[in-house]
């Protein structure tokens, strides 16, 4: 896969770059850690600017939040409220938990964005509850922004500092990435456990 992102990016310059993070924002597995790498290694022999790459993985970046976002709001909080009518016997999921969570993300959504952009896979995948929640849109688009910004002037600009050792850092970022994703799983982990004792408690 590493080969082909890098061959599109070599091929069609901006424009790749663009499609190929706009893709990965929808298909988390694409690694944006190659793309920007890589695109800060590229400007140290074409004709791409380090401004230009960030721009152009942040268009592309947003295009692919807004997507998600849009499919967040076709699975709106009603939807699920229905979805836990039907199966929340089976699930052990009550309505007032949904609203719960739907009153949490209004409180700290924003915020929640914002940083999210940073951990790999949950950087896409948040734009889903953000739609979900019916997060204004404009603030939706602003707190995206700043943090893949952030984002991406980090590794476009480690990618140009390091030229040809742009993998070392990809490496370092598989690394990051593992943690980020063991991380994930224990809280994932630690908030059903408490949430269904608490479930049996309360029964």
């Amino acid at each position: 896969m590493e080969n082909w992102i890098t061959d599109i990016m070599e091929q069609f310059g901006y424009i790749g770059i663009l499609l190929m993070i706009a893709l990965e924002n929808v298909f988390p597995p694409i690694p944006s850690e190659v793309i920007l790498t890589f695109g800060g290694f590229m400007t140290t022999y074409t004709n791409l600017t380090v401004p230009g790459v960030i721009i152009a993985a942040t268009i592309g970046s947003v295009v692919g939040a807004v997507i998600l976002y849009g499919i967040g709001r076709l699975l709106d909080v009603e939807r699920l409220e229905k979805i836990v009518d039907r199966w929340g016997h089976i699930l052990r999921v009550k309505k007032e938990d949904i609203r719960k969570a739907d009153a949490w993300f209004d409180k700290y959504g924003y915020w929640t964005v914002l940083f999210c952009r940073m951990i790999p896979l949950i950087r896409s995948l948040i734009s889903i509850p953000a739609g979900m929640s019916n997060m204004k849109f404009g603030m939706f688009l602003l707190f995206t922004t700043i943090g893949t910004l952030i984002w991406n002037i980090i590794l476009v600009s480690v990618g140009a500092a390091v030229g040809d050792s742009w993998e070392n850092i990809v490496a370092f970022m598989d690394v990051y990435s593992n943690i980020a994703y063991a991380v994930i799983a224990v809280a994932v982990i630690a908030f059903l456990f408490f949430f269904f004792r608490k479930r049996r408690k309360s029964a």
